[in-house]
């Protein structure tokens, strides 16, 4: 349609401008004497009064941007979740049908193209049957109304002002004369397709459903530029009222205000006689399209997405403060671009419902979380359960166990035996190696023992009480190398070897790491030494990261969920760039992978697996909290499996059915690990899957040579490697070594997080037996 200027207000010429003059002067006039008459009858103070509005009305409509919903995806472009106060999406007036063009002037301001914002025979008309009659009736013209929507969609933006209409929802005279002042001005600026445009992508239409886009969508399911001329004629018949027209609400007096619309329509002769009975003869036809909104309606991936939400929330990018942030996500058509990978999220909600459906019986939880070493991408975020803040029903929570309490999460998981390789990492840049021999015999430690912390202010530490510390693996309390000891999950091992250096210097590595406890965000606490063997509560995305580490040669990166965030305008949102950092030294991380290498691939993967991979089991005490993290170069993933509300309460001595089966051990190698193989063979193909670098000086000629596990890791007499052991089976590592250990002390339990508020688990801070592993 041909862009046409207001015929009136043309001012190109000299009769042109005096027209204009001449109109705006009898428009007040008429306004005057027809508006503000009742005003004057009541005093000259009233009187006075509307003077004086009209010397307040601005002369330039104050246009703020219309409230545009915004859209999360995917790394690939596939959509995850809307987010809107207003459905809207706005298209140009060559994008919409023309019976929708013709059914709203019909029924709305048939001189639409005459006038210039005020229909002087409109306002007439309206005026002499105002004072003859009982009830009221309106003349504003499409430009008016579209005046009208805009001061309203101003006040929502801005929170300044009030809206047009009135409390008792009827508009006052000052509301009628800002706005016919505001559409001569409009007339005067915008062109009337640009005018008619605006005004059918800012109208409401039902609920919380703006212009016609949006509507045709929502009610029919197709485009603004399909709509015939019954469809148009029901939306062209909502703007009186848009509820009490809405045809989904309403559809008896939304069929009828659409059949007044196709009488309009064939008075002005944009349609013809058959064109109307046909119309007029058919039923609404509805197809209603829901677009959901919020990450409660996800196409997939809801606890990322919330993950995401609350990024936006808490960054000062979107925002000064929480609510203006909130406010920009839900009007300023934001597209949120994230790092997730709809393949391996889809394999990793697979495996987490296979392992553990979301309504079994036993209740357990199923966490996979992976992130891309060297950018902390997270690729994939899922659990076995449905993202629903119903907690009423079994499996349903909105607490995301994968994070910690300041992102959404609880108070995390027991980590267990997964924080041995961290002791590695520190043993090794204190100078030791990991066939070095430890004395794991011993299994108690006084209260008086003191621990070497040097970040502490006494330069030591002690347990609180008297420690008593096991082993499940039978003859595990004797000489080892340190490979052995972790290889094995041998407790008195780990603690051998930390009696033998700084705790602080294993903190230091695990702070380095981005090691926290997932309910408070603190570092790791090295007043009790009992934190080396995992009680505190951890969160699946901490764990990824800091493995990822090892898969990345000590190139630490936090994890990140977001690209690029753009809005309608095509502005850029600054986010961060992927944050990494050389933490620990290239070679530190060969020498411990020497170690978890055997365990993801001789153990997990029996001896074949699909690639070079690497990784370490936990199980806390009370077989509440499995875990299994592993990395190949490409991905790291946490797999973990327990019990969100009670720490005390595991699946061992075959208390309670996990998916249809008892088990009477229940370690991180139960069913985190396979879970874990089953997903990262799934995924593993489409990242880097070349081998991990091995160490300048690594004490083994053949780091995947299992025969050193089969002598028993321990030594002779004289000190020697390879002296008299157990002959325990290297491929069968990992499988039994939990401990039942009491903890020597209260420090933090950890604990699985939220308590009784579905998920998160109980915090610990107990003096139970704490930890140990596993696997």
């Amino acid at each position: 349609m041909a862009s046409r200027k207001s015929p009136l207000f043309d001012t190109a010429t000299t009769v042109g401008k005096i027209m204009s003059f001449l109109g705006v002067s009898a428009l007040c006039g008429l306004l005057a004497a027809g508006l503000i008459f009742p005003l004057a009858a009541s005093g000259g103070a009233a009187a006075a009064a509307g003077t004086d509005i009209l010397e307040d009305i601005p002369a330039e409509l104050a246009e703020e941007p219309l409230s545009v919903p915004s859209h999360i995806y995917a790394s690939d472009g596939t959509e995850l979740a809307t987010f809107y106060a207003e459905n809207r999406q706005p298209v140009a007036l060559e994008d919409i049908s023309q019976e929708m063009i013709d059914a709203i002037i019909a029924i709305e301001d048939e001189r639409f193209y005459e006038h210039g914002g005020v229909d002087p025979r409109g306002l007439s008309r309206a005026l002499v049957h105002n004072a003859t009659s009982d009830s009221q009736q309106g003349a504003s013209t499409i430009t008016q109304q579209y005046v009208n929507n805009m001061l309203i969609n101003a006040v929502v933006i801005t929170g300044e002002g009030r809206l047009t209409i009135s409390g008792t929802g009827e508009k006052t005279y000052a509301d009628k004369l800002r706005e016919m002042k505001l559409a001569v001005a409009v007339e005067q600026e915008m062109t009337k397709d640009e005018i008619l445009a605006g005004y059918l992508n800012i109208v409401l239409l039902g609920g919380r459903t703006y212009g016609v886009e949006a509507a045709a969508q929502y009610y029919w399911g197709i485009p603004a530029s399909e709509l015939n001329v019954a469809q148009a004629a029901v939306l062209a018949g909502m703007v009186q009222s848009p509820n009490g027209y809405n045809p989904e609400v309403n559809p008896e007096a939304s069929q009828a205000r659409r059949d007044i619309v196709l009488g309009s329509m064939l008075d002005e002769e944009v349609i013809t006689q058959e064109e109307y009975d046909e119309a007029v003869g058919s039923g609404l036809g509805l197809e209603i399209n829901r677009e959901e909104v919020g990450c409660v309606s996800a196409t997939m991936a809801p606890y990322f997405c919330d993950y995401v939400r609350r990024e936006i929330l808490a960054s000062d990018t979107f925002g000064p403060d929480e609510a203006a942030r909130e406010e920009l996500l839900d009007r300023g058509g934001l597209r949120i671009t994230t790092t997730l990978d709809p393949d391996a999220q889809t394999a990793a909600q697979d495996q987490v419902e296979a392992a553990v459906p979301v309504t079994d019986e036993s209740e357990a939880a199923a966490t996979l979380t992976s992130v891309e070493p060297g950018t902390g991408n997270i690729l994939s975020m899922a659990q076995n359960r449905v993202f629903d803040p119903d907690t009423t029903q079994q499996g349903r929570t909105t607490l995301n166990y994968n994070v910690g309490a300041d992102a959404g999460g609880g108070g995390g998981f027991q980590a267990g035996s997964s924080l041995k390789p961290f002791v590695v990492a520190a043993w090794i840049e204190e100078g030791g190696e990991t066939d070095d021999v430890v004395d794991a015999s011993v299994d108690e430690w006084a209260d008086t023992e003191r621990w070497e912390a040097s970040c502490l202010e006494r330069g030591y530490t002690t347990a609180d009480n008297v420690w008593d510390v096991s082993n499940v693996e039978d003859n595990s309390n004797r000489r080892m190398t340190i490979d052995y000891g972790v290889y094995f999950s041998v407790n008195t091992a780990t603690l051998a070897t930390s009696t033998e250096m700084d705790l602080c210097a294993i903190t230091d590595v695990t702070d380095r790491l981005g090691v926290r406890t997932a309910r408070d965000g603190q570092g790791l606490d090295p007043s009790n030494p009992s934190f080396v063997l995992g009680p505190d509560g951890v969160s699946p995305l901490t764990q990824a990261a800091a493995y990822a580490a090892f898969a990345d040669d000590g190139n630490y990166c936090e994890p990140r969920a977001i690209l690029e965030v753009t809005d309608t305008h095509g502005n850029e949102y600054d986010v961060p760039e992927a944050n990494c950092e050389q933490v620990i030294d290239e070679d530190v991380v060969a020498q411990v992978n020497d170690t978890t290498i055997n365990i993801a691939e001789g153990t997990v993967a029996a001896g074949d697996p699909p690639f070079p991979m690497a990784g370490k089991t936990g199980t806390n005490d009370f077989a509440s909290s499995t875990w299994f993290v592993g990395y190949s170069s490409g991905v790291s993933t946490a797999s973990w499996i327990g019990n969100t509300e009670r720490v005390l309460d595991g699946y061992n001595k075959n208390r309670v059915p996990v998916n249809g089966q008892r088990y009477d051990e229940f370690f991180g190698s139960t069913l985190a690990a396979p879970m874990w193989l089953e997903y990262m063979t799934a995924v593993g193909d489409d990242y880097d899957t070349s081998d991990f670098r091995e160490a300048d000086d690594s004490p083994y000629e053949d780091r995947r040579d299992l025969a050193r596990y089969r002598d028993g890791g321990t030594v002779s007499e004289g000190g020697d490697p390879g002296g008299e052991g157990s002959e325990a089976d290297p491929d069968e590592a990992s499988d039994d070594e939990r401990s039942n250990n009491n903890r020597g002390g209260n420090n933090n339990g950890g604990g699985n997080g939220g308590g009784n508020n579905n998920g998160g688990g109980n915090s610990g801070g107990s003096n139970n037996d704490s930890d140990g592993d596993d696997d």
